[in-house]
């Protein structure tokens, strides 16, 4: 259930509302194309992952890959999706170099997944539920080099016939922040399914992005396409100029034109690209070199048997099995590998759910805090899961505070080792003995007689009193002794 509110824009006439639609183009994850078995390696030389299939030779005929059909099924499975048994594979006809066919094979009105949904969080711990329109399989074409000569355009086929997942949603999303939530949450559930890997800088993930403005409540307004949107960031801040563009048209009495647009990172704005009265008739015809493509429920049902813990049902765990705020673990289950390394923590401390707190406020606030600060993720964490698990285990015990286990982690980020054999050489062990701990305390309350008297009338600041004795101890005497000691010989 959406329990979100939408940011609305102002206007010099009042408030208008966005309204967001989007296209994403995912590339599927399997060894070969979707007709044909040439490699979908990302970097080779140019036109070297290339089959006869790809570059149309005549004669060379398409032969779909099964694990690209598995993988979208699977990719609509994750998205709470009708699964359609039978589909249909088209000709959509237009001209293009990087096209060599003259076609791209893809699926029109009988795609291989239908309408779906997609649980959307927002800041403040709000929801909004966005809507699937479908998902349809397709060829990715090929890629113009523009930039190798002065007189001269070339063209890279490696990519042309690799698998495309592409999911439209309808036109539920109301703000860029909605917007950037919803492709962060489906390239999250493309990669705890494995279907993609969510690349956006390598081409792995794109997104045309149709925006329109209305007054709130008020009939649609005229959409404009912004093409090809490689990067979360960017897809916000394309949005919110291009909402400002047409308010700004339609408060002057203009009239906003149905057309494709670019985005310009380095300006931050939109610029037309071509006008969608212009666009072709894409003739759409099924492929006759390919057969209705049909399977049967039961081969749904194994691939939704072997589906993993996704996003959503993995942090409804983590907060009733290991009593977590929402909050925290919808953090730590944004990346599968984030859940792997806090699960592969709690695994070595031995009790999940006496740890699961102290475990999780360490990997989200030193760890990843850390990792973020360098610009890492956690695959190239220096602190490995059994050093930060016995780092927690030797809070537990009462061998360091967790002053110490600051330090202690700090030593084993910058040089690594045994964090046990560390506090065991560098003598970072807490001090627990009270006759110890006592010495320290009197010398503390011997040298501030005031604020000893006037600890009576404010117990709140016996707290100073402690960080004094932490501070001379050099943060290794037990604090709960030293609360102890300070309230007895203070008369509290």
């Amino acid at each position: 259930m959406s329990t979100a509110t939408h940011k609305l824009l102002k206007g010099a006439t009042g408030d208008w509302e966005m309204v967001i639609g989007m296209e994403i183009h995912a590339q599927v994850t399997s060894n070969a194309k979707l007709f044909s078995g040439a490699s979908t390696a990302f970097g080779g030389e140019p036109n070297t992952h290339v089959s006869l299939v790809d570059v149309a030779m005549p004669g060379m005929l398409p032969v779909l890959n099964e694990e690209c059909v598995r993988q979208a099924v699977r990719t609509g499975l994750g998205l709470n999706a009708k699964i359609n048994l039978r589909s249909v594979f088209d000709r959509k006809n237009y001209f293009y170099p990087d096209l060599p066919q003259g076609y791209q094979i893809s699926q029109y009105q009988s795609p291989v997944v239908g309408e779906g949904e997609v649980l959307v969080e927002l800041d403040g711990g709000r929801s909004v539920t966005i809507g699937i329109e479908r998902l349809h399989l397709e060829q990715d074409p090929g890629k113009m080099l523009h930039d190798q000569s002065p007189s001269l355009s070339f063209i890279d086929f490696n990519r042309c016939g690799v698998a495309l997942m592409e999911i439209v949603s309808k036109p539920d999303i109301r703000d860029a922040e909605q917007a950037k939530a919803y492709v962060t949450k489906l390239r999250s559930i493309m990669r705890y399914l494995g279907t993609c890997d969510g690349d956006m800088e390598k081409g792995s993930l794109r997104a045309d992005v149709n925006v329109s403005v209305r007054k709130p409540g008020g009939p649609l307004g005229t959409r404009c396409e912004i093409k090809n949107m490689n990067s979360i960031t960017f897809i916000g801040q394309a949005i919110e100029f291009e909402a400002r563009r047409q308010i700004e048209i339609l408060e002057d009495g203009g009239k906003i034109e149905q057309e494709t647009r670019r985005f310009d990172p380095n300006k931050g704005e939109t610029h037309s690209m071509r006008s969608k009265e212009e666009a072709h008739d894409y003739r759409y015809f099924p492929d006759p070199d390919l057969l209705p493509l049909e399977f049967s429920q039961s081969f749904v049902e194994e691939l939704k048997a072997g589906l993993p813990e996704l996003p959503d049902q993995k942090k409804a765990r983590f907060v009733a099995d290991f009593g977590l705020s929402a909050y925290d673990a919808s953090v730590l289950v944004a990346e599968r590998e984030s859940a792997v390394f806090y699960e592969t923590v709690l695994d070595r401390l031995g009790n999940r759910a006496r740890d699961g707190k102290m475990a999780a406020n360490w990997v989200i606030n030193e760890l990843f805090g850390r990792l973020n600060k360098e610009g890492r993720d956690v695959t190239g964490s220096p602190v490995s899961s059994e050093q930060l698990a016995t780092i927690i285990d030797l809070i537990g015990e009462g061998t360091i505070s967790g002053k110490i286990a600051k330090d202690l982690f700090e030593i084993v980020w910058q040089e690594g080792g045994d964090p046990r054999a560390l506090v065991e050489s560098r003598g970072m062990k807490q001090v627990t003995d009270l006759s110890a701990i006592e010495k320290v305390v009197d010398v503390i309350i011997a040298a501030n007689p005031d604020k000893a008297a006037q600890v009576k009338d404010k117990p709140q600041s016996l707290g100073w009193f402690v960080g004094q004795v932490m501070k001379s101890s050099g943060g290794k005497a037990n604090p709960q002794a030293v609360n102890e000691l300070l309230k007895s010989k203070l008369g509290i």
